[in-house]
């Protein structure tokens, strides 16, 4: 698939023209990345933005003790450190490779360019920052205020609204990280989710095969989740 085709499907720049968007290709930069490579870390200076174009990545924070924290999921065609454009103009985390990958990343200054000649690329860049936000918001009443069953069965629900296989009314699906992971992302430990996913198993609201979960019961994960 060209840069093209993989970036106009990227929030940021849709509905953009033909025209734009070669420009947009123009000054893109194709890497790939291998699984556990570090992009780049916390409080290094930002020189750009990227694009996920395939694999995977993980936004984390590293506590002084070497803990991991993680923050986001980046899946294809998000964009992410959108943030360059602000602030001390350093990365705010970590990123780096859940699965081997490429990326296009956008240098800080070209993009600039780009802002200057076309309003849309700042409106774009608006609402972009805007889901981020928001993100983060929900993020945030989440670990204050649901408890971890709620929590698991959230995402639960947000990755099969994301990705899943259904048929006959159970919903097949894959979980997007490492079990390790997913409890530092949904703010508790590795035992607790081990348990919470056991309850839910136990109740016939979900199966499991290692990071194949099989949801049986939709609407019961549904009111779990208190949605």
């Amino acid at each position: 698939m060209e840069n093209k085709d993989i970036i106009k499907k990227a929030l940021l720049f849709s509905g953009l023209d033909d025209e734009y968007l070669a420009e947009v290709a123009a000054i893109a930069v194709r890497r790939a990345f291998a699984k556990g490579e570090t992009l780049f870390t916390e409080g290094e200076k930002a020189e750009g933005f990227y694009l996920l174009a395939s694999g995977a990545l993980k936004l984390c924070k590293i506590s002084p003790d070497g803990r991991e924290k993680v923050l986001h999921m980046v899946h294809p065609i998000e964009t992410f450190a959108e943030a360059a454009f602000f602030g001390d103009g350093k990365y705010p985390a970590e990123a780096r490779g859940v699965e081997k990958g490429e990326v296009f990343f956008f240098s800080r200054g070209a993009f600039m360019g780009l802002l200057e000649r076309n309003p849309r690329f700042s409106m774009n860049l608006i609402a972009s920052l805007s889901m981020l936000l928001r993100r983060f918001a929900h993020q945030i009443e989440e670990l204050s205020f649901a408890d971890a069953p709620a929590r698991v069965a959230s995402y639960l629900i947000e990755l099969a609204a994301r990705k899943s296989t259904s048929y006959q009314g159970k919903t097949y699906l894959e979980l997007d990280m490492r079990k390790g992971e997913l409890a530092s992302r949904l703010g508790t430990v590795s035992e607790t989710l081990s348990r919470t996913f056991k309850k839910m198993k136990d109740e016939g609201v979900i199966e499991m095969d290692g990071n194949k979960v099989t949801i049986m019961q939709m609407e019961k994960l549904r009111m779990i989740a208190g949605k």
